[in-house]
């Protein structure tokens, strides 16, 4: 497999040695000359034709309609010179000020907020309501657009709507507004814009004193001078409380420990060895009854010294059940005491906790209100400088002589802007293959299955052991010559990449047991319908055929699925082996050359060199769990490895199930079976992580249910007919 490199090493597993191969992702010559390929690409476009072609046809299918089909709308505009091109001298001294930087003594933000405001717009919109009723100023600033161009002295207008006329119109009625304030009202208002900057200017001078004392007042009274600060020392305290109750908390369980270990039997025990008086007491009492033990072997039971030395056992007895009660009482007393210690200081913790939980709680409200009032006052502050600014500009301008604007660009015929038919069409275009694109890429990423056998061994870090080609004929009832109403050729040509792959297989598991033999291997998958008894089954001739006697074992006891492909008994079989503890060959069946082509036990053949045989599941017991980790399976698997070259066991799912685990420990390795655009990618993941944490050696990874693969010289090949001994279904 590239971009893996594998070590051998061993785990012991019941006294046996077991192979357990680690990986390592290196770069490949292919990935260190880099680049970027289309490849990937190209496999999700032909993945997602379908949505591809669907998702273009319809979303540019939907931007040319509305394209054709949309209203055109008009536009004009016409431009107004506000200033002179050439300041007079005598008056540049009274411009050149901070508000007058760059040569531009006119304020055009505010003169183009003026020229929107509804004292010069709605006398110019009543005047068009006559000539079209539902006009308003609402429909006319909506509409208009007024812009000074850059670094210019000119105010271009301009106005858009559907109908052609009205944009005339309207463009015409709002120039003669526009020359008329210029000449005959400007400067006049310049004077009332003075007296309006200076109320606004007392409005607002007030707002930010009223600002200010709020925002004075909240700090006194929440007593918070910056709230990033104070949300830090939350923080802080916090972090340090829970550090603090981890630390009690700890503290009390471990005497909660000794407290519940010392009133128990082991701790008392435990209390009592380290008490020296104790002991001694003890010591005395094991010393009379061994002397007890001696007198009794001599003498009778009316003997004087014996009854002495059982007196003396009496009299010390109380003695020492006293001193153990003394002993234990005072220990847990003590133990007691702290016990009273660490959760009088837990309680504070948790006091102190609160506190700060609730400060922390209401941090966010006090936060707002700050924030709100900083606010509010940097925009009232923002709103005073300007006002003051403006006063300043209309002063100067007050004191200078008052220049009429000129139309010198009057509205021209409304014209429609946009693209022309050819670009519509390929904005639609585009619009179609970005949306397509988006979608089939976004259901690749939702995809959570193997797509290729290229993806699967890119996610998963395992030798790719081989590639099983789609063979949609394979269980049909029709047999393998109709091959879905294909060709007899084509159905041949099938049957020859399928049975090439297994004979591929093959060769690379007997590769893998050069340097260790394996005699035995255990084929699963991490989730059911995988193909793992399709895989074992065909593997297991492919090996017959290259002239070993192989074994093939249905260990799988939940869902035997071997002897139904093979059309064979059932019974007696594994769990007959095990429970009514049988000769192995009274269960083992051989399969032989047959005739039939209609049933699927006709595809195994026998070579004359080597031979098949099975080994049935049995009937399916209540616990296999309990019979596949029995020391009689542990039995038979030696025993059937000595009497097989190969032996292959076909076992359930490894997901939630442990009987894979349990007999790849004992086995010469596992293989797992994925099969593309079905299993699921985590499932293998979840299967792989519970093979490592079970220390059982995975020999490889086989993709199932391979499409769309070159195979090149093989299948021609197998077009010209040169294998006739392939698998037949």
């Amino acid at each position: 497999m590239k971009n893996t490199n594998s070590s051998p090493a061993s785990t012991e597993t019941n006294g046996k040695l077991l192979p357990i191969l680690t990986y390592s992702s290196t770069p490949s010559p292919s990935d260190e000359e880099g680049g970027w390929s289309l490849a990937p690409i190209l496999d999700v476009v032909r993945r997602r034709a379908i949505v591809i072609i669907g998702v273009a046809t319809v979303v540019s299918g939907i931007s040319w309609y509305g394209s054709f089909t949309r209203k055109p709308t008009y536009s004009s505009t016409f431009q107004l010179l506000v200033e002179p091109i050439t300041d007079n001298p005598s008056l540049s001294g009274l411009t050149n000020s901070s508000s007058n930087r760059g040569g531009v003594s006119l304020d055009y933000r505010s003169q183009i907020q003026v020229l929107r405001s509804p004292k010069i717009l709605e006398p110019i919109a009543q005047k068009i309501q006559a000539q079209y009723p539902g006009f308003n100023y609402g429909v006319l600033i909506s509409q208009l657009a007024v812009v000074q161009p850059a670094q210019t002295k000119l105010i271009e207008v301009s106005y858009q709507d559907s109908d052609a006329q009205r944009v005339k119109f309207v463009l015409d009625k709002v120039a003669e507004g526009y020359m008329r304030y210029s000449q005959q009202e400007r400067q006049g208002n310049l004077r009332q814009g003075v007296e309006f900057v200076n109320d606004q200017l007392n409005k607002t001078q007030s707002r930010v004193d009223l600002l200010q004392r709020q925002l004075q007042a909240f700090r006194q009274q929440s007593t918070i001078v910056d709230p990033q600060a104070k949300s830090s020392q939350v923080d802080s305290q916090l972090t340090a409380l829970e550090q603090q109750r981890l630390e009690a908390g700890n503290q009390l369980a471990e005497v909660q420990q000794v407290y519940s270990s010392l009133a128990g039997q082991s701790g008392a025990r435990a209390a009592l060895s380290q008490a020296t008086s104790y002991q001694q007491f003890l010591g005395e009492l094991q010393n009379l009854e061994r002397k007890i033990a001696i007198e009794q072997a001599r003498f009778r039971g009316e003997n004087p010294t014996l009854q002495a030395l059982q007196k003396q056992r009496d009299r010390l007895l109380p003695l020492l059940r006293e001193e153990a009660r003394r002993v234990l009482g005072d220990r847990l007393s003590t133990i007691e005491n702290q016990l009273t210690v660490l959760q009088v200081r837990q309680a504070a913790i948790e006091n102190a906790t609160q506190y700060w939980q609730q400060q922390a709680q209401q941090l966010p409200i006090t936060s707002r209100q700050y924030t709100d009032l900083q606010r509010q006052l940097t925009v009232a502050t923002e709103s005073l400088n300007r006002l003051l600014q403006m006063r300043e500009m209309l002063q100067v301008e007050v004191a200078q002589k008052t220049v009429s604007w000129q139309l010198i660009a009057p509205p021209g015929d409304p014209q429609v802007p946009g693209t022309s038919t050819p670009q519509n069409l390929l904005i639609g275009a585009l619009t179609g293959l970005i949306a397509s694109a988006t979608a089939a890429f976004l259901l690749e990423k939702l995809d959570n299955t193997f797509r290729s056998s290229s993806d699967l061994k890119k996610q998963v870090k395992l030798p790719l052991l081989g590639a099983i080609p789609y063979y949609p004929s394979l269980y049909e009832s029709s047999g393998w010559g109709a091959m879905l109403n294909r060709s007899t050729a084509t159905a041949s040509s099938m049957q020859f990449l399928f049975s090439e792959a297994f004979r591929s297989l093959n060769a690379t598991v007997r590769q893998l047991s050069v340097k260790s033999p394996k005699r035995s291997i255990v084929i699963s998958s991490a989730q059911p319908g995988d193909g793992k008894s399709t895989v074992s089954l065909f593997l297991a001739q492919a090996a017959a055929a290259m002239g070993q006697r192989v074994l093939l074992v249905d260990a799988d006891l939940r869902s035997p699925q071997i002897s139904t492909l093979l059309e064979l008994p059932n019974q007696p079989g594994l769990s007959d082996l095990l429970l009514d503890n049988l000769d192995f060959n009274t269960a083992i069946c051989s399969i032989a050359p047959q005739e039939q082509t209609g049933s699927t036990s006709a595809l195994v053949r026998n070579t004359g060199r080597g031979g098949l045989f099975v080994l049935p599941s049995g009937q399916i017991p209540l616990e296999p769990t309990e019979l596949l980790s029995s020391q009689k399976m542990q039995a038979l698997m030696e025993d059937l490895q000595s009497a097989f070259d190969l032996v292959i066991y076909d076992t359930p799912p490894i997901l939630n199930l442990a009987d894979s685990s349990l007999l790849a420990a004992h086995a010469g390795g596992l293989i797992l079976v994925a099969s593309l655009r079905k299993t699921v990618r985590s499932a293998v993941m979840e299967a792989l992580e519970n093979l490592e944490t079970a220390h059982i050696s995975v020999l490889g990874i086989v993709a199932n249910g391979t499409r769309g693969q070159a195979y090149g010289t093989p299948l021609r090949y197998a077009e010209r007919g040169v294998s006739t001994n392939t698998i037949e279904n």
